[in-house]
């Protein structure tokens, strides 16, 4: 038998137990120790990220609402309609239950966006595996991307993009971030707080059970043996309930009923009871008897820790309680008047009769500890960024590493996993899944849309944080840019091992400051997000993986292009330049086996003058597509805009370094356009006028991809060929395990 403390087997340390008998005076009983080991847990607490997130800029001209709420709030110039949006991680639960996993963390982010008010017109999501020849590998990817789209397409909400990378340092711990977009008219802005001694606290959801006991506290633990052995029982999503909540909550918000709603996610009762009575400055009271339970003798500890899906908590003006409860019934949602907003700042469960807990809603939030730990850079960090391009041999036949680069898992196309997603529903998508850099959905009612982007690479943050941080900024909102968007603002979930670990600490902070920079320079504030640490399985942690979600502003929803060559004769050209930089990137790790060497590097001055002109260029109706230099260089992105165009491509270059450099390093702030040649005197203008170079690399027309280089033909792969091995590497993968 364990005789483990029961605030250790809780994921309480010893120290932050004292505190919790200095802020009581008195020892904890057993579910007031369970509320405080949930809430103070990393994943709700962020103990350990807190004083770092200060350093994000969270204010700017469109943000209506910034980081501590459910989801962050900007202006997008359309009218009365403000957009709300947040990403969130479910790690964890997708590892040990890839299916529901992923769908409740769908139905968790949903639930984030509808409590502010707004109706979600769209997901997106960020994953990471390990290699597809691993039997378990292809389990999590095939059970993950069918939760998300079980979900998605079960409540009706279109997955409208992402992105998927796969790297061995991800093989036993999943990465599953999932972001919202909802729109939402100003008046219907509501908070996640309890105000007003006397409104009444109504429960509005799916019964409460057993599963996610401790959840959070499990999510913010590493993978391993012990923890398997403890793992709780992972929820399981109902999307059609979830679509009847929407549709109740949302009419109990325009009916003005609402004073505050919070989703019970992770610690469930006791986070959303304790969270918004914290943000209100009073305290709940709360009966657990009144609470709708679908299994029979649950206990105290069980119903406030339970993280059952598809519930809110919604606080109500005081005599506006049977309005509530009789909408509920016609949408078919459950409901159940559970307490009262009180005066006295502690949350009180009652159960039974008998007072179950008593704490102060301050010590479960604001006075949970906070820690600044030691951060030490990698030892070493200097062995694997050096990297003497003189070691590494060029291949010989540059076209057979173009084809084994399209069909890296990673570059390849993702049509498996987003064919699976309803991108279409709600008919607000415009450009979806595969057609563009970005996603872009329309605003009802305007001319306006929203372009929207996650994206994010771990092997820039392992070999320089710093650098890997702007990166992952600056290519989002180039994304965005090169769909028509003007970015504006921006989500993140940080996903990294444990921060207690002094080198991966020092990762995140410079992680984080470098991603702060980027937001900086390139004018998009942090409005929240998410922070996953401990992501580590028997003690080796996963790749650094910050991912950033962005959302831009159309203008004009008919001023959007996608990333494939529309046509033949168009100019293909470059804006931005190239330079000899192979460190960190897909040619080196794939073609030549290493993972080394200084990732690209990142003028933001640059970065911003070059995403500028090409966001000028498109509004202006100059250029015809825009695709992002990213994984795999020019020569993939130049084969990936003839793959989705149809259309195949001549170019003559000229290099003064490496071919090999050239054709597949990944130098930043580059975006190949095309353009009809009448608009060529118009774009060079645009891009003189900016400091921008823009460089005419060739033609599109016939049926192969052709690059000279210096008058030699280093590159004749035909589109056949290419298509064979950009769409045809993940369907072999899945149905042959692993082979192309």
């Amino acid at each position: 038998m364990s005789t483990q403390a029961p605030w250790r087997a809780m994921g309480l340390k010893d120290e932050e137990y004292r505190r919790i008998l200095e802020l009581l005076g008195r020892e904890p009983n057993r579910v007031e120790l369970g509320m405080f080991a949930v809430l103070w847990s990393e994943h709700c607490a962020y103990k350990h990220s807190k004083l770092l997130l200060k350093r994000f800029p969270t204010k700017g001209e469109a943000v209506v609402v910034g980081p501590g709420e459910n989801a962050g709030v900007i202006d997008v110039g359309a009218g009365d309609t403000l957009v709300a949006f947040r990403c969130e991680s479910h790690n964890r639960p997708s590892a040990v239950e890839p299916y529901h996993g992923a769908a409740t963390g769908v139905g968790g982010i949903l639930r984030d966006v509808l409590a502010m008010g707004a109706r979600p017109i769209a997901l997106l999501d960020s994953l990471r595996f390990g290699p597809l020849d691993d039997e378990r590998v292809r389990h999590l990817f095939a059970g993950v991307v069918a939760g998300v789209s079980g979900y998605g397409n079960g409540v009706g909400v279109p997955t409208v993009g992402g992105e998927i990378r796969f790297d061995p340092g991800y093989r036993h711990n999943p990465l599953v971030n999932v972001m919202c977009v909802g729109l939402l008219p100003r008046r219907r802005l509501t908070r996640a707080v309890a105000a007003g001694p006397g409104n009444s606290v109504i429960y509005v959801g799916s019964a409460t059970g057993r599963d996610g006991i401790h959840g959070a506290t499990f999510a913010s633990d590493q993978l391993g043996r012990e923890t398997e052995a403890r793992r709780p029982s992972v929820p399981t999503g109902d999307p059609l309930a979830e679509k009847r909540l929407i549709e109740a909550c949302l009419e109990l918000i325009d009916q003005g009923f609402v004073v505050g709603i919070q989703d019970m996610g992770a610690a469930g009762l006791t986070s959303s009871c304790a969270e918004t009575a914290a943000r209100g400055g009073c305290g709940i009271e709360i009966d657990l008897d009144r609470v709708p339970q679908r299994e029979a003798g649950m206990d105290a500890y069980e119903i406030m820790l339970s993280e059952s899906q598809e519930r809110m908590l919604v606080i109500v003006r005081q005599g506006y309680e049977e309005q509530v409860h009789a909408i509920c019934r016609r949408h078919g949602v459950p409901s159940a008047t559970i307490g009262t907003v009180i005066a006295e700042p502690v949350l009180r469960v009652r159960h039974r009769g008998q007072v179950a807990a008593e704490v102060p809603v301050q010590a479960l939030t604001s006075q949970a500890p906070v820690y600044d730990p030691p951060a030490e850079r990698p030892a070493d960090l200097e062995q694997r960024q050096a990297l003497d391009l003189a070691s590494v041999p060029e291949p010989a036949d540059l076209g057979a590493v173009l084809l084994r680069l399209l069909a890296s898992p990673t570059v390849a196309e993702k049509a498996w996993a987003y064919t699976q997603y309803d991108s279409e529903v709600g008919g607000g998508t415009v450009l979806g899944p595969g057609r563009a850099d970005a996603a872009v959905v329309r605003i009802p009612g305007t001319r306006r849309a929203v372009a929207l982007k996650m994206d994010g690479n771990a092997r820039y943050c392992q070999l320089d944080p710093l650098t890997g941080g702007m990166i992952a900024v600056a290519e989002a909102a180039r994304n965005v840019v090169c769909s028509g968007g003007r970015p504006v603002g921006i989500t993140n979930c940080l996903n990294f091992g444990s921060p207690e670990k002094p080198e991966v600490f020092w990762t995140l902070k410079e992680a984080v400051e470098g991603m702060s920079r980027a937001c900086e320079a390139l004018g998009t504030p942090v409005t929240g997000g998410n922070v996953s640490l401990y992501n580590e399985h028997d003690g080796t942690p996963i790749p650094p993986t910050p991912i950033v979600g962005v959302v831009g502003v159309v203008d004009d929803v008919d001023q959007v292009v996608g990333m494939g060559f529309p046509g033949e004769d168009l100019v293909v050209a470059l804006l931005g330049e190239t330079r000899e930089e192979l460190g960190a990137s897909e040619y080196l790790a794939v073609i030549h086996g290493e993972v080394r060497g200084l990732p690209p590097r990142l003028d933001l001055d640059l970065e911003r003058r070059v995403q500028a002109v090409c966001l000028s260029a498109i509004r202006k109706g100059l250029v015809q597509s825009a695709h992002d230099c990213s994984d795999g260089g020019l020569a993939v992105a130049v084969a990936e805009s003839c793959l989705v165009g149809g259309v195949g491509a001549r170019l003559d270059l000229s290099f003064a370094g490496r071919t090999d450099a050239l054709l597949f390093g990944e130098t930043q702030s580059r975006i190949v356009v095309s353009l009809r040649e009448g608009d060529w005197p118009a774009l060079q203008a645009l891009a003189d006028a900016a400091g921008v170079p823009l460089t005419r690399l060739g033609r599109t027309g016939g049926n192969a991809l052709i690059i000279s280089v210096n008058g030699a033909e280093a590159v004749n792969v035909s589109l056949t060929d290419m298509d064979k091995a950009w769409r045809g590497a993940l369907p072999a993968s899945m149905d042959t395990g692993g082979g192309t």
